[in-house]
């Protein structure tokens, strides 16, 4: 998540800020020994956002690169895992899904200081107003129907035969992310929200029966997460995989579809909440959920408003780590004070699906 973005941008960078620079020679030097073909000079800037996962642009007089590393500082269990990146992306780029090529892991922190990966860079445009105001409508239904393809055929793919059957449990996947959640939540916390402390009461129990199917999952499966081809429309790669685990693809469905049903107000990105689809080129949520079943055959509802109270608690939950990291003192991103005021609203809107769906 970022403040301000364009409602398309070509990977919007600035230079690297104060407290994340690393010394570029040295990680040359291992570049060169490590990566078949690249060579220097190196030019090196930072991607906007990245509260999370600091991400780089290394652009070289031949090619361009992108490296993703480890956030410096005390991190939270589990959190930050760039070695589950790699390996996951590296097994499905293997198996010809649209991810960027990953070309080396360091876990060698004495290269610049944390662990990092290096990956091909990805040309094309991210969309943060899943409106996309600036397409024509057949454009902008051709690009939902890409990200709906892409993810039904992520969710297709055999994981077993990719060697990540080890990458995740299987089965319980709500009642593993509620536990989650709600223990970095604890974990991280800076003041005292009773919708927070109510819906990490009210989850457990409440989750509905959709099977127990497992899937790669992506885990923040979004626009702002997909890269589509500079001129056409359609998706060519799938970014951050740091949320990723083996869990019900539901996860990724109902969190994806939250562009439908995210209240005005909080989260830069916007919603679709209210707007005139038809007029747009999108489908319904609806129509949407229909299209996913029918390319993967699985027969889920994502519309139950127990999914939206999920998603709602689990993004305010993923903010208050943003908010523990910047009373620490090592959360890097400019932008953290802003982002941090988030987080009550998101957990009132929460609790209003939490009741929705039959919480008292």
């Amino acid at each position: 998540m970022n403040a301000v973005q364009p409602a398309a941008y070509l990977g919007t960078t600035r230079a690297v800020a104060a407290g994340t620079r690393f010394d570029e020679a040295r990680l040359t030097r291992y570049l060169e020994a490590h990566v078949p073909g690249f060579r220097g000079a190196l030019t090196v800037e930072q991607f906007e956002g990245g509260q999370s996962n600091p991400t780089y642009l290394l652009i070289t007089p031949d090619r361009r690169y992108v490296l993703r590393c480890k956030p410096a500082g005390v991190l939270l269990k589990s959190a930050h895992a760039v070695e589950r990146e790699f390996r996951v992306t590296r097994a499905l780029f293997e198996a010809g899904l649209p991810v960027p090529e990953p070309l080396v892991l360091c876990e060698d922190e004495s290269v610049i200081g944390v662990v990092f990966y290096v990956m091909r860079h990805v040309p094309g445009r991210v969309f943060w107003d899943p409106s996309m105001p600036d397409l024509d409508r057949d454009d902008r239904a051709a690009i939902y129907d890409s990200a709906n393809a892409t993810l039904a055929r992520m969710h297709c793919v055999d994981y077993v035969a990719l060697g990540l059957e080890d990458f995740g449990r299987r089965g319980n996947y709500f009642a593993r992310q509620i536990s989650r959640w709600s223990g970095q939540y604890e974990a991280s916390r800076t003041t005292d929200l009773p919708d927070m402390d109510r819906l990490i009461a009210w989850l457990p129990g409440a989750i509905p029966d959709d099977g127990d199917r497992s899937t790669v999952i992506h885990g923040d499966y979004s626009f702002h997460n997909l890269i589509v081809h500079p001129t056409e429309p359609r998706v060519v790669a799938v970014l951050d995989w740091e949320l990723s685990t083996i869990g019900n693809p539901v996860g990724d469905l109902t969190y994806h579809m939250m562009e439908w049903f995210r209240p005005a107000g909080v989260d830069v990105r916007g919603t679709l909440a209210g707007a005139d689809l038809a007029a747009l080129g999108i489908p319904s949520a609806e129509a949407y959920a229909a299209r996913y079943r029918d390319r993967t055959g699985f027969d889920v509802d994502p519309t139950h408003p127990f999914y939206r109270a999920f998603n709602l608690f689990r993004v305010a939950a993923i903010l208050q780590g943003i908010a523990g990291r910047a009373r620490d003192g090592v959360q890097t991103d400019a932008k953290a004070a802003e982002i941090i005021t988030r987080i009550k609203p998101l957990a009132a809107a929460a609790w209003r699906e939490a009741q929705a769906a039959g919480a008292s």
